[in-house]
């Protein structure tokens, strides 16, 4: 049994779902959504308002500020709740509409930033507005989730090691990349582990963190406008760029299987079946980092109306209700679209 008095003291760190009877190749997820704040975000807000509080910087007056799509600011609404602190939390039209009513009632300020920026899009509009306030009121505390080092260390501490105690056979490591920390984190603590582990960063095509082309992105949680400050390309052995419409592709047929994820997990699990799927291994130990649940998504990647406007036809197998089933149902691996090729050759 387990009692705590805070929220972020509680987070299931050894559940893991298989998912090769899905897509037909060998794939684990560790499943980072079991919390209070529903997405691995809570591990970088608990670290990097503890480094704060430890330095100084924050203090009992302070006002959190972050720029965040939606989980970072779940989670530091609920630390800030749970501590006593004011945060208020800017982010942009991408934002689900589930995810700003969580951070409203947990007593957070959501302001929604409405225009685009010609160079920095969305993000730079709301890193923009950030620095406003914190030029406004000198009480403001900027953790800065894009460049602080504790958002990487809290993966570093957590997430690599135990990926390592229970799979000490580990071949492959997925991870999706957005501010990049929990990437940087893994691939920092698996470059000094004792045997050689492949660290794959998997993006979304329209973000430029790898040197793509900046494009249309809609769904929160990955991707970049900018090259994210915390990178080091020298840890990564390789990249996969998935398209938007293969994520949600992968959130519904997980969900045809009873399993319910948000974007991020979509984007990380069809960039890891595409990259096994081209390798046609089977005998690797392969675990993909699953940064969130899909209840935040309703509206959005499991809205028929919504995907259908933005992306196109939806197949039918994995359109808003799913067909009478004719027979025992098997193995079902992704549709393939035109996705910029994995195994891009990137060695770290």
């Amino acid at each position: 049994m387990s009692v705590i008095t805070v929220p972020q003291a509680f987070n299931e760190e050894e559940l893991y779902v298989d998912v090769e009877p899905v897509f037909g190749h060998p794939l684990l997820l560790k499943c980072e959504g079991f919390n209070f704040a529903g997405s691995i975000k809570l591990k970088a807000a608990a670290e990097m308002v503890a480094a704060a509080e430890r330095d100084g910087s924050l203090t009992p007056d302070s006002v959190l500020v972050e720029s965040s799509s939606g989980n970072l600011g779940v989670a530091l609404s609920m630390i800030a709740a749970s501590k006593g602190y004011r945060f208020v939390c800017v982010t942009d039209a991408r934002c689900n509409l589930a995810t700003r009513l969580m951070m409203e009632a947990l007593g957070s300020e959501v302001h929604m930033v409405d225009g685009r920026e010609a160079n920095g899009g969305f993000l730079g509009a709301r890193l923009d507005h950030v620095r406003r306030l914190c030029a406004s009121d000198d009480r403001c505390v900027w953790l800065s989730q894009y460049s602080n080092p504790a958002n990487w260390k809290a993966h570093y501490r957590t997430t690599a090691p135990q990926i390592a105690h229970s799979f000490p056979k580990l071949d492959v490591l997925f991870v999706g990349a957005g501010t990049t920390g929990t990437l940087m984190g893994c691939a920092r603590w698996f470059r000094t582990w004792n045997r050689p582990v492949q660290i794959v960063a998997v993006d979304t095509v329209g973000s430029v963190a790898f040197g793509g082309t900046p494009g249309r992105r809609m769904i929160p949680g990955l991707g970049m406008s900018m090259r994210p400050p915390l990178l080091d390309e020298s840890y990564v052995d390789d990249v996969v760029l998935v398209e938007e419409a293969d994520t949600i592709w992968a959130c519904r047929r997980l969900a045809r299987h009873g399993f319910l994820f948000g974007g991020s997990t979509g984007t990380v699990v069809s960039g890891a079946v595409e990259w096994l799927a081209g390798r046609r291994a089977r005998d690797l130990t392969a675990v993909a980092v699953a940064p969130d649940l899909g209840e935040r998504y309703l509206d959005t990647v499991y809205q028929d109306n919504w995907v259908q406007d933005l992306y196109g036809d939806i197949p039918p197998d994995l359109a808003g209700r799913a067909p009478e089933a004719s027979g025992p149902r098997g193995p079902q691996p992704p549709e393939r679209s035109s996705r910029t090729p994995s195994g891009s050759g990137r060695t770290g």
